[in-house]
């Protein structure tokens, strides 16, 4: 059984753009068609801003309008980001990495369970110590 997916911001990203591997574009099928939902962070509204403020952002669209797009998809959902999630993520057992995004992203996953698709190292390296339940892609 899927869990439900939280997707990384990078995720979001090649989505949008078109060039999410056809694995990980399988599963987000697979998963929207067993009715599973797969979210997006708030916070990875606030990291496609950064994105596009230091210019390394390659959308044509302002990022209200790019995030208004990525939550439009079918079967794609809007997580909750509590207060609760935002003070987990700077108590993370055993998690170095200082990306506050990346934080977030594990805090949110941890408490709702979800699964993270990523490709990221930090929280692939989070899931190999048993902390975090993540699809690689």
């Amino acid at each position: 059984m899927i869990r439900p997916l939280l997707l990384d911001t990078c995720v979001c990203i090649w989505l949008l753009e078109g060039t999410l591997q056809p694995s990980a574009h399988q599963t987000l099928m697979d998963a929207y068609a067993a009715d599973i939902s797969a979210f997006v962070s708030p916070v990875t509204a606030l990291e496609v801003a950064t994105l596009s403020r230091k210019r390394r952002a390659k959308s044509p669209l302002d990022p209200q309008r790019w995030f208004d797009r990525l939550v439009g998809l079918p079967g794609v959902a809007l997580a909750e980001m509590s207060p609760a999630v935002l003070i987990a993520s700077q108590s993370l057992p055993d998690y170095r990495d200082p990306d506050p995004y990346d934080r977030i992203i594990a805090a949110t996953a941890r408490e709702y369970g979800y699964t993270v698709m990523t490709r990221d190292r930090a929280l692939l390296d989070y899931a190999a110590q048993g902390y975090l339940a993540v699809i690689e892609c």
